[in-house]
């Protein structure tokens, strides 16, 4: 007999805890071949194509386009050893590689997907699936017009049999997301006493909202409205828009935006580096003139163009070099500050997605050229949101080019863990007093923001000293190569 094994949502690296499915890779009855990609999902730092580790036939998916699962949840369920029909399949593969991202595991290219028709589960595995509670896996309708047998079971329990609701009993809660499960556990809220407002009495993030805005206020939660008709099983038309649950409640005066995915994310770091980094900002003006006269003698000189970004981080690794202090981070456990003997820059890079930080490893060791290509081919993959989290982690020391955005200084906020960061402004004509005369020179404004721990003032003055010395006089970069 075919063996049901189930392949949850993998430990995707790096403290990630959670992951939005973005796109089904395959559909139930398809034919998966060991390490073939089957979902691509979305987490706080980039965008992954996950494996599966077993080969076989898929007999359900759970979770929709767009819904967020843990770390741990189940993805989806494949029959492996024997397709449907109760033969030996020869498509199907009992040995797993493990939950694996793209690019581990076995090498074989995934076989050709094939369709068949699941087997039907025997009575007692069906009443099993109820009891285990997962979240809901795909059916032929959309989950909004079909709800799953655990939600089915829970909402038929709740109203006693007879469609009218009475109140909290034992057995599973109509609950699909574990989000919403989180939220109502981390605030201390019994789920079971509440009557979801969602198809079945399916429970949804907003019922919990409104039961904690209720409790805060000091007053029983009020029911929640009757839930929608059910809608037939038997039709695969798309559910009326009326009649899909609205799945968060908007604020009194506003609109509520969760704060998830690589906004999340970037809230999470910028708030932890400024509870935890001492920081301190200074800035300098610099003439930039000779070194833009300079960028453009090389790119003239034939060649892949050169960056100013390039230069500016090749004038960085030259300062790290000089003031190692910079280039660390602090082990609060040990008391100790732990000092690189290597240079990974990261960059900060605005996409549609989001600010992210790509990480150019061992930028010491690269000249202009490399630095140029590798900041280009880090953009593009941050912009086509295809960066791998092992490209936006392990980050040294950042450089931060905000002068794109028309602005010509800030204060910028540390990327925990390092212990600074460079802040770069537009490069612009301005007045400039130039050899005792007063002249029309392209300056720039720097600014590093660095952890008072690690250094003190001279340090930071000096490094940022340096910096705006090479990028005056280019020449000075020199004695360094």
């Amino acid at each position: 007999m075919a063996q049901v094994l189930e392949f949850k949502l993998p430990d995707l690296g790096e403290g990630l805890t959670e992951a939005e499915i973005v796109r089904w890779l395959v559909q139930v009855g398809d034919v998966v071949a060991v390490d073939q990609p089957v979902v691509e999902v979305e987490t706080a730092k980039a965008m992954v194509e996950v494996p599966c580790p077993y080969g076989g036939v898929v007999t359900a998916r759970f979770g929709e386009e767009g819904a967020e699962l843990p770390v741990g949840a189940p993805l989806l369920t494949v029959a492996v050893g024997e397709t449907a029909s109760g033969g030996a399949s020869d498509d199907a593969d009992t040995q797993g590689s493990g939950n694996v991202l793209v690019g581990y595991g076995t090498s074989d290219a995934p076989a050709r997907r094939r369709r068949v028709r699941p087997a039907q589960p025997a009575p007692a595995a069906r009443t099993e699936a109820v009891r285990r509670e997962p979240v809901l896996p795909d059916a032929a309708v959309p989950a909004s017009a079909r709800p799953g047998p655990a939600v089915a079971a829970a909402a038929d329990g709740q109203r006693g049999g007879s469609g009218e609701a009475t109140g909290p009993v034992d057995g599973p809660v109509p609950v699909i997301s574990p989000l919403v499960r989180r939220l109502a556990r981390e605030n201390g809220l019994d789920l079971r006493e509440l009557t979801g407002s969602g198809p079945d009495g399916l429970i949804l993030r907003a019922d919990v909202e409104y039961a904690l805005r209720a409790a805060a206020k000091g007053r029983p939660a009020a029911p929640t409205p009757e839930p929608p008709a059910r809608v037939a099983p038997a039709t695969t038309a798309p559910v009326p828009a009326a009649s899909v649950p609205a799945t968060s409640a908007p604020a009194p005066g506003g609109v509520r935006i969760p704060l998830k995915g690589i906004r999340g994310a970037v809230a999470d770091k910028l708030s932890r580096s400024r509870r935890e980094i001492p920081d301190a900002t200074c800035w300098v003006d610099a003439d930039a003139t000779e070194l833009m006269r300079a960028r453009a003698a090389m790119n003239t000189a034939g060649g892949p163009k050169i960056s100013v970004l390039a230069l500016m981080a090749r004038i960085c690794t030259a300062a790290l070099a000089r003031f190692p202090e910079l280039n660390s981070t602090v082990d609060q456990e040990a008391r100790e500050v732990v000092r690189f003997d290597h240079v990974h820059l990261g960059f900060a890079a605005q996409t549609e997605r989001g600010l992210v930080v790509p990480v150019v490893r061992d930028a010491h060791a690269r000249d202009a050229e490399g630095l140029t290509a590798e900041f280009a081919r880090l953009t593009e993959s941050a912009r086509a949101g295809t960066l791998t989290p092992g490209e936006l982690t392990g980050g040294t020391f950042t450089l931060n080019n905000y002068g794109v955005f028309g602005v010509d200084g800030s204060t910028p906020i540390i990327n925990h863990p390092e212990a600074a960061m460079l802040g770069v402004g537009r490069i612009v004509p301005k007045p400039w007093v130039h050899e005792g005369e007063l002249a029309v020179r392209q300056v720039v404004q720097l600014s590093l923001t660095f952890d008072h721990r690690v250094c003190d003032g001279g340090t930071a003055g000096g490094f940022l000293r340096y910096v705006a010395d090479c990028v005056e006089q280019p020449a000075v970069l020199l004695r360094t190569l």
